[in-house]
């Protein structure tokens, strides 16, 4: 499997994966990920939206970080990152779609009209509406690891490699405060397994 990256990205969450699993990766990392590259016919032959990741296996390529994940826990084995049990098995979807198209919506939001948008471009109302709905999904966060570890109780899953990434995003964000402390520790908690430090550092 070939991933290419760019540092801080969404393929934090395939290389992480990748090294739960002990699965080798190569990891292609794009020096420059810049307007003319990202619209490059190159790299939209590999990715339309021109955005990253990309992960190429074999004859099969894909586009979108969750899909990656779903793809590689399927094809070479979950290990013990997907329950069993259909109950918690319906909790481990929800979080993962959760973590995904609920709560890192709005933490992009803040980072398109913060940072990577011209000065120009940027819409200061958007900032404070999608702090608020990030801080909505935080509290479901922190109702959730109240009293467990990880979402799914004291056991690590690949919903957490999901979360994990919006977590940092939170964080980065200013999002994530001590404000939310369950949250807060859930987090560092992420940050301390070998594999989430590999991924952040790649």
């Amino acid at each position: 499997m070939k991933i290419y990256h760019v540092k801080g990205t969404r393929s934090i969450r395939v290389i992480w994966l990748c090294h739960e699993l002990n699965l080798p990766i190569d990891i292609e990392t794009i020096p420059t990920f810049d307007a003319a590259f990202k619209a490059s016919p190159e790299w939209r032959a590999k990715s339309p939206t021109g955005k990253v990741p990309v992960l190429e296996d074999g004859e099969i390529s894909m586009y979108e970080s969750g899909a990656m994940v779903e793809y590689i826990l399927q094809r070479y084995g979950p290990g013990d990152l997907v329950p069993t049990d259909p109950s918690d098995l319906a909790l481990y979807y929800q979080w993962c779609w959760f973590a995904e198209a609920t709560f890192a919506r709005p933490l992009g939001d803040i980072i398109h009209n913060t940072v990577m948008k011209p000065p120009e471009e940027r819409i200061a109302a958007v900032v404070p509406d999608a702090t608020q709905r990030a801080t909505l999904c935080l509290d479901g966060i922190e109702r959730c690891v109240e009293s467990r570890q990880y979402l799914l109780g004291d056991t690590f899953t690949a919903a957490d490699i999901m979360m994990g990434y919006s977590m940092m995003l939170a964080e980065r964000t200013g999002v994530l405060t001590s404000a939310h402390p369950n949250s807060q520790r859930y987090f560092h908690l992420l940050e301390g397994r070998e594999g989430f430090k590999a991924a952040r550092e790649a």
